[in-house]
């Protein structure tokens, strides 16, 4: 009994010390180490990669179908009467069966296994692609939150010198009591907006963990990138190139070809159910009454057979040919959606083209405002010190300066994003 308890007491144990090693687990990730992370551990990624290892187990049993089945049978009674003994009675055989036609069937269900193992591997790259897109939004949100976090912390600190130089000055008459408390409301508005801003980040950096399929309580710090490579990133190549690289590129298209390949397939197999079916069959067997001369009773009761048999259809209610009238609407459909397809992809790209542009050209715009507003917010501060302006005026130029900063911010990694995800569409690898 206490051999039982100390096993039960370690595996509970063992469990909480695994439980707490990853949940305190320590990452700090680049972009790229998060899309290694992300591929491996992703437990949506893996699903489609065990679908994948079960059509390639598909494609390889209908493969055997070419060879001919064989199955065993063996049985033993005992026989009894009213007025007679009782007596022993077995049969034992062999009987094998082999297709020799089905209309092409049996070579177009492994071709059809074969496409569809392959289309599994064009799924998967297809997820991966939403998940690298995922990931850079996340990341890049984490990144955007942490820039102006630190900036938002910048502007506390100077509010709150600036609320206490207001008190000082109002308790000596300098300035109203009305403007020593907007500087005191000040204060406490930019510590609740980088309180929001901190949650933000919290937020999605639990949004890149689910993304990775890491634990919520791990901890998981990201290195920032450089991003002062933005001028190379601004570089397009041109419109009908990023165009003809996602076409031919992009899993989605590769995806509806192979939709159609199948229906095809679907169809040929419907149409052999009007042709006749032919198989060969072979047995032998053997059997006994009793046990008295157990092996000549075997030998004089060996039978063998073999034979062919060919079924031809007749009529079957029609379900053959409403299988065929299926079928072909479902190839036309394929067809209509692998066009529908080229047409989604070519308008997607077109619009995340010139978002691009428009993006690059907004982070420019930003840019230089941020800048203006940043100096022009020094110029005011320096002024109020000096009490030649108000409160107001230097609380509305702040305000200005961190409107300005926070659209800077986002225009930044709005560009990246959108920039990253035409590298995702033209198969380009994701770094940064």
């Amino acid at each position: 009994m206490k051999k039982i308890v100390l096993g039960f007491i370690i595996c509970i144990t063992a469990g909480t010390l695994s439980a707490q090693t990853e949940s305190s687990a320590v990452y700090h990730f680049t972009l790229e180490d998060c899309l290694d992370y992300a591929f491996g551990k992703n437990y949506n990624l893996q699903s489609l990669k065990l679908t994948e290892d079960a059509r390639a187990d598909a494609y390889e049993q209908s493969k055997m179908e070419r060879l001919p089945s064989l199955n065993a049978s063996l049985s033993e009674n005992l026989n009894h009467s009213q007025g007679a003994d009782a007596s022993f009675n077995g049969n034992y055989g062999l009987n094998a069966n082999l297709a020799l036609y089905e209309g092409g069937n049996i070579s177009r269900t492994i071709e059809q296994n074969k496409l569809r193992k392959e289309q599994a591997s064009y799924q998967t790259s297809q997820y991966e692609n939403h998940l690298t897109i995922q990931i850079l939004q996340a990341f890049l949100t984490v990144l955007g939150n942490e820039e102006l976090l630190k900036y938002q912390e910048a502007v506390i600190q100077a509010s709150e010198e600036q609320w206490k130089q207001g008190k000082e000055q109002f308790q000596f008459g300098k300035i109203l009591e009305s403007d020593y408390l907007l500087l005191e409301a000040q204060h406490a508005n930019d510590k609740n907006n980088a309180l929001n801003t901190q949650i933000s980040r919290d937020n999605s950096l639990l949004t890149l963990k689910s993304l990775l399929s890491m634990s919520a309580t791990a901890y998981l710090q990201i290195i920032y990138p450089d991003t002062t490579a933005i001028a190379a990133m601004s570089f397009l190549p041109p419109l009908d190139e990023v165009m003809e690289q996602t076409l031919q590129t992009l899993p989605d298209i590769r995806i509806s070809k192979y939709d159609i390949d199948l229906a095809q397939i679907e169809l040929k197999m419907a149409k052999a159910n009007y042709l006749p079916t032919i198989s060969l069959q072979g047995s032998i067997g053997a059997g006994h009454t009793g046990y008295t001369d157990f092996s000549s009773q075997l030998a004089d009761r060996l039978n063998e057979q073999i034979g062919i048999s060919i079924s031809i259809p007749i009529y079957d209610n029609s379900r053959t040919k409403s299988k065929v009238t299926q079928t072909r609407i479902a190839l036309q459909q394929a067809e209509l959606d692998k066009k529908q397809t080229e047409l989604d992809i070519q308008q997607t790209v077109v619009n995340e083209y010139q978002s691009v542009v428009a993006a690059y050209n907004k982070y420019r715009t930003t840019n230089i405002r941020q800048n203006a507003y940043s100096k022009t917010f020094d110029v005011y501060r320096a002024q109020f010190q000096v009490g030649s302006i108000t409160a107001v005026d230097l609380l509305q130029q702040q305000n200005n300066y961190i409107s300005a900063l926070n659209d800077y911010i986002q225009s930044k990694y709005e560009f990246i994003l959108k920039r990253k995800i035409i590298d995702v569409y033209r198969g380009v690898q994701i770094k940064m």
